[in-house]
């Protein structure tokens, strides 16, 4: 059975920190990693990394206060989020493919075709 299983979101006061952690089972990918989706707002690619070279993407956004990490033997990706904004809010889904998406952010963030989803996790951080 194929899954993508999330956990450790929840609610934060700006400034905090949050680590997200997504198990994958089931099937063999080569990049792994995180979007998220605010109300009213189109998804957006936040950081993957690839199972094959390690090599790592990440929005601007995040750049500095988010880092991504990949346990092989685990098959868990984290998402370790520090200095929390009031617009990080948002569902964060793991995502994984089994193509070479994480060669660059943008090829990441173009969502479209992905092969596994997460179910969502959401992140609240209050100013």
């Amino acid at each position: 059975e194929v899954r993508l299983v999330e956990s450790g979101g929840g609610s934060v006061q700006a400034g905090g920190s949050l680590r997200l952690s997504c198990e994958a089972s089931g099937f063999t990918f080569d990049a792994i990693g995180w979007f998220r989706q605010a109300p009213g707002e189109q998804r957006e690619g936040v950081s993957c990394i690839s199972g094959r070279d390690g090599k790592i993407q990440h929005a601007d956004f995040v750049k500095g206060r988010f880092t991504i990490s990949l346990d092989k033997a685990k098959n868990t990706v984290y998402l370790q989020m520090n200095s929390l904004k009031p617009d990080d809010t948002a569902t964060y889904y793991c995502a994984a493919d089994s193509g070479p998406r994480c060669g660059s952010y943008s090829y990441w963030n173009y969502y479209f075709g992905m092969n596994y989803w997460g179910q969502g996790t959401l992140v609240t951080v209050s100013s």
